[in-house]
């Protein structure tokens, strides 16, 4: 089977054992077929467990971040390793983003077999298979850019090499990766050592300096002040590298951070960016608002440090089945590990329904999770039978993706209007 390369192709991708959640009789027919059927999800012959995106939640996320980002002077590059859509990819440079970010080499190999221009790899890259890809990637096609990080001597020092015995042509963009505090995760620790990790990249012919990056959740004890601290150390060290000359001859310098949880705070530092000798690309790198979730980041979004600026809405919701009701105060439903992202907190049950009604989930919560169960507790006098559906509200949109391939994209009447494709 020829392998899907533009969206057109997974809309013509025939549907087979492969894809979990979809009716059984869709199987032999395209993705286009099932979609112009504009099934019911209740009634449509679809099983359980199945992941479903509310069509309404997300259209609504889409445009509160475009509109957020405009009001802010910023530009965007949504993480794409959140959802391996490439639909969404497109979707979010339709909404006004500058690119997409990844996180491996696998990821942009994806995202460049979908059409995306412009990659910023929020990783250090060093392996050679890789690198010799990327320059072959970026010497066929001039409208392509990739940026990625840099943290170590060392790494420039592979980097080079690989690039040189590739033959590359065009230099490789990369910006100096600051640690968030001395016990962050990757990036240099120290002025002096982002100094040192420019000099090695000024000495190669391969590499090309444009401008400095990091990651604002790995702040100790993060809180907006902090993360605010340490944003204005990024953008000092962009102002020292500047002072210094090394972005001589860019036509633009990048200076980009911002995760889903302190976004507010890094666009406050970034509006205090003093002139520089190019034009500054602010970048924003936030992911899991596409979908929002149910637990952590509800808690955590910087909406609610802003209401006034908007709120997200959580897109995601599992249905799965009681298949066993044991005891009054115990149920279990089919879906578990294999369907459910857990590290970031259990499912929370939101709904019933029962006989084409949807009834409240007061008393009924996830207690445990088995590979492919559910544990629910509930309190007395819950009524909760076998052969009823329960809507999970998930938590950690970025282990939620990742298990399912296809995605029913579901509007408020329960009309499938859509399935998104993940390539994980």
């Amino acid at each position: 089977m020829p392998r899907p390369s533009t969206l057109a192709d997974l809309a013509g991708e025939r549907l087979d054992h492969r894809f979990k959640g979809l009716p059984p009789d869709a199987d032999g027919r395209t993705v286009a077929e099932l979609t112009a059927d504009r099934r019911d999800l209740f009634t449509g012959g679809f099983p359980t467990p199945v992941l479903t995106l509310s069509a309404e939640r997300l259209a609504h996320n889409l445009a509160l971040l475009e509109s957020y980002t405009d009001r802010h002077g910023l530009a965007f590059a949504p993480h794409g390793k959140t959802t391996m859509a490439p639909a969404l990819f497109h979707r979010q440079l339709d909404h006004g983003a500058w690119g997409i970010t990844l996180a491996m080499p696998h990821q942009v190999r994806v995202a460049r077999q979908f059409g995306v221009s412009r990659i910023f790899l929020a990783n250090e890259l060093v392996d050679p298979a890789a690198l010799r890809w990327l320059a072959a990637e970026q010497d066929a096609d001039p409208a392509f850019r990739h940026i990625c990080y840099v943290d170590s001597v060392r790494g420039v020092e592979l980097m080079d090499a690989a690039l040189q015995e590739a033959g590359a042509v065009r230099p490789l963009e990369v910006v100096t990766e600051l640690a968030a505090g001395p016990e962050g995760r990757t990036g240099v620790r120290t002025t002096p050592e982002a100094h040192a990790v420019a000099d090695a990249v000024a000495r190669t012919r391969t590499l090309r300096l444009v401008g400095v990056a990091g990651y604002e959740a790995q702040v100790p004890d993060a809180s907006a002040a902090a993360v605010r601290a340490w944003t204005r150390e990024l953008i000092a060290l962009a102002v020292e590298f500047d002072g210094a000359g090394r972005f001589a001859g860019v036509d633009e310098i990048v200076v980009s951070a911002g995760g889903s949880e302190w976004f507010d705070a890094v666009s406050d530092a970034f509006a205090e960016i003093p002139e520089l000798s190019a034009p500054v690309l602010k970048l924003l790198r936030s992911g899991a608002y596409v979908t929002h979730d149910h637990l952590h980041y509800r808690d955590r979004t910087p909406f609610n440090r802003v209401p006034e600026e908007g709120a997200l809405e959580p897109a995601f919701r599992l249905w799965a089945q009681v298949v066993s009701r044991p005891t009054p105060h115990q149920a279990f439903i089919n879906a578990g590990k294999r369907d459910v992202a857990y590290d970031l907190g259990l499912p929370v049950v939101e709904v019933i329904r029962r006989e084409g009604n949807i009834l409240t989930a007061d008393g009924i919560s996830v207690t445990a999770l088995s590979d492919q169960h559910a544990w629910l507790g509930t309190e007395p006098g819950v009524e909760l039978a076998v052969g009823d559906w329960v809507g999970l509200g998930l938590s950690h949109p970025c282990t939620t993706f990742e298990k399912w391939p296809l995605i029913p994209v579901v509007e408020a009447d329960g009309t499938v209007a859509e399935y998104l494709r993940t390539f994980f």
